[in-house]
């Protein structure tokens, strides 16, 4: 069987230890902060290891987000070496570093499940397998095989400046594969955000899943119905927010993990994937990527009314034909009805709803330019992040909201003569208009009645 499709089982790890002289990883590439904990852990007489994440991409000659590290102090043993540490996690307790904004996580050693557990180190799984807490400390070699995935199953010692690959990870990030180290299911069923998490490193590593990795995900994929709202929040931005967001999108959808997170979206997915809000979702993704790539400032609110603009746009209309409310008054309570079903399945806090909210509001609005509204939603707080979103509603309709889009464009960059010009044109425009319309709707004048 080619090697890129077998299942490789706990059982299989075989440590390879590479030393220095044999791997690409400098400590001038490592966090002076994350440097500062191996030392000291490895001096109090700890194992300390750079592990995860930060050796893999180290690995792969890139820079990592986050230093994690592992040891087999225990949270109580971190705290008393480090004043700047706080302790955090029911499900898995973890000892955070903080030196100003940096944090450095370290973690002890996880072990297997079993008999010996202590009540103090203990674990816990629902009927369906989900481990609900999983404080039980071991040995590196049982952290190994607790790890996900092979490439993250790499440990740099500050020891000896060697890594320790347990599950042949260096050779998965050679052949660009993403493989789950045990039995697929059965690490599904332990944490089901695992399958979001396979999808997110093929997508930001470039990265094929492993056919086995892949083959239970769909089949497994209500399971994220079971994981708190709150941690999906954190998962989404992930997701979709790390400079990756599209393809790693298109890969949900190729998995059927999409519609477990945003529901809502479901009945507006098309086969051709081209319905106006699959062409939103393109658009704001890929504006997403190519923002956080050139280190602009992103925020969720307007991801999220991206997202949900046009099936809101639906649920408005329903209700403002099944109610007999006017428009605008049926969209705001369509408003409060999305968000209130989307932050079931993803807690997206209020300060973020309440500016989608302002972003929404503010798209009935700007086609309102006459007089002197124009200049006074120029000064909206919100206006700037609306007219973008302006500006993505005229490249999926085009037509005259793309018209819209350029004239709001054409004011800003306008001075103030250019502006008051026009406002002028519309102005007159609109005078046009009312005229007409009264010409129209003109009563005709009775004749006198000439009966005798």
């Amino acid at each position: 069987m080619n090697r890129d499709n077998k299942t490789r089982e706990i059982t299989d790890l075989k440590l390879e230890v590479i030393p220095r002289q044999e791997h690409g990883i400098s400590r001038k590439d490592i966090s002076e902060n994350a440097l500062k904990v191996l030392y000291r852990l490895n001096k109090a007489g700890f194992e300390a290891y750079l592990v995860g994440g930060g050796v893999r991409d180290l690995m792969l000659n890139t820079q990592p987000k986050d230093f994690d590290i592992a040891t087999n102090a225990t949270p109580d043993e971190v705290r008393k070496l480090f004043r700047n540490c706080r302790l955090v996690g029911r499900r898995f307790r973890l000892a955070h570093i903080l030196f100003g904004r940096d944090v450095i996580e370290v973690a002890t050693f996880r072990g297997h499940h079993g008999a010996e557990a202590s009540e103090k180190n203990a674990s816990s799984q629902s009927n369906d397998g989900m481990l609900l807490r999983d404080n039980v400390y071991g040995t590196i070699d049982e952290d190994a095989e607790r790890r996900d995935f092979t490439v993250n199953a790499l440990y740099y010692n500050i020891d000896d400046f060697s890594v320790r690959d347990y599950a042949g990870g260096v050779e998965d990030l050679n052949n660009r594969v993403i493989r789950l180290i045990g039995d697929p299911e059965t690490r599904y069923r332990e944490d089901p955000v695992r399958m979001l998490r396979a999808v997110r490193f093929a997508a930001k590593l470039d990265m094929t899943v492993n056919d086995a990795t892949a083959a239970p995900i769909p089949a497994l994929a209500h399971l994220l119905r079971d994981i708190p709202a709150a941690r999906l929040f954190e998962e989404s931005l992930k997701l979709l927010q790390s400079g990756h967001g599209l393809q790693t999108y298109k890969l949900l959808r190729d998995f059927d993990l999409f519609t477990p997170l945003f529901p809502i979206l479901a009945e507006h997915f098309t086969e051709d994937r081209n319905s106006k809000s699959e062409q939103m979702l393109e658009l704001v993704l890929r504006s997403t990527d190519e923002r956080v790539a050139t280190e602009q400032r992103i925020n969720p609110a307007f991801m999220f009314a991206a997202m949900l603009w046009y099936p809101l746009e639906t649920r408005a209309e329903e209700i403002a034909f099944e109610s007999g409310l006017s428009y605008y008054d049926a969209f705001m309570v369509a408003a409060n009805d999305m968000l209130d079903e989307q932050v079931k399945t993803i807690a997206i806090p209020r300060r973020f709803t309440a500016m989608i909210r302002d972003i929404w509001q503010l798209q009935l609005r700007l086609s309102r330019r006459s007089g002197t509204r124009a200049y006074k939603l120029l000064e909206q707080q919100k206006f700037r992040a609306a007219f973008d979103f302006l500006e993505m509603r005229g490249e999926v309709e085009d037509g005259q909201l793309k018209e819209l889009a350029q004239w709001w464009d054409d004011f800003q960059k306008a001075d103030r003569d250019g502006r008051n010009d026009m406002v002028q044109v519309l102005n007159k425009a609109s005078s046009a208009k009312k005229l007409r319309r009264r010409r129209k709707t003109k009563p005709r004048r009775r004749k006198p009645n000439q009966e005798s």
